[in-house]
């Protein structure tokens, strides 16, 4: 099958390459810091809902969930969903996680345009990522390369949004260090090189998402592009 061709392999190994390393550092940052109590001694619970507190974010509800860093905020019910690890947790790494998630809350709060156009593709690209594949091999395989340029221009939606994720993720983390330092939930300079560490760690897995995203398209368009020559 030419999708595990070696021109497949050249473009995606280094991807693959890249989303192991960044998987490794975030998992070792988090581990780390994870078993780095804070002076606070606050769990990600309670910081999060005097965050909620002090930024007048009063519609935001906090939920346990399972699993591990499967922490998120879902604008559709206003609720930040933390992990019982980072929930319970009074580690430094605990209070980044729980500090960032509410980050998008915030932006939830003041209709960061970032965050709402970042929404808006989730739909397209829900559908896209399957269709424009779909299209791209029906084109290559009835030989009509003008369909499988549609399949490739649908399918490119997927690193549009891995590009737009970018800012959102960048600015929760910011609001997320700047909160815990005005706030006194993070007083010592480790604890503030631990919440670097864990956060900046956490957005390098975007950026290899988005590398990821644009290599396995810039593989289609070869592979489209080819066929049209041949």
């Amino acid at each position: 099958m030419f999708l595990f061709s070696p021109t497949y392999l050249m473009y995606m190994i280094p991807a693959f390459i890249l989303m192991a390393i960044t998987s490794w550092y975030v998992k070792a940052a988090y581990t780390k810091w994870s078993r780095v109590p804070a002076q606070s001694r606050l769990t990600g619970s309670q910081a999060a809902q005097r965050l909620i507190s002090t930024s007048g974010l009063y519609g935001v509800q906090i939920q346990t969930v399972a699993g591990q860093m499967t922490d998120h905020y879902d604008p559709r019910n206003k609720t930040l969903f933390l992990s019982s690890g980072v929930a319970n947790g009074i580690s430094v790494a605990s209070l980044a996680i729980a500090a960032h998630e509410l980050g998008h809350a915030m932006q939830d709060g003041e209709d960061y345009f970032p965050l709402k156009f970042r929404a808006a593709l989730v739909p397209v690209v829900s559908i896209g990522s399957n269709f424009g594949w779909i299209l791209i091999m029906i084109g290559l395989f009835l030989r009509f390369t003008e369909l499988a340029w549609l399949g490739v221009l649908i399918f490119a939606g997927g690193a549009v949004f891995a590009l737009a994720t970018l800012p959102v993720e960048f600015n929760a983390s910011a609001r997320a260090k700047q909160l815990l330092a005005q706030t006194g939930i993070i007083q010592t300079d480790e604890e503030k090189r631990g919440v670097n560490n864990v956060l900046n760690a956490a957005a390098l897995t975007y950026v290899a998402g988005l590398i990821t995203a644009i290599l396995q398209l810039l593989y289609y368009v070869t592979l489209v592009g080819g066929r049209r020559r041949t």
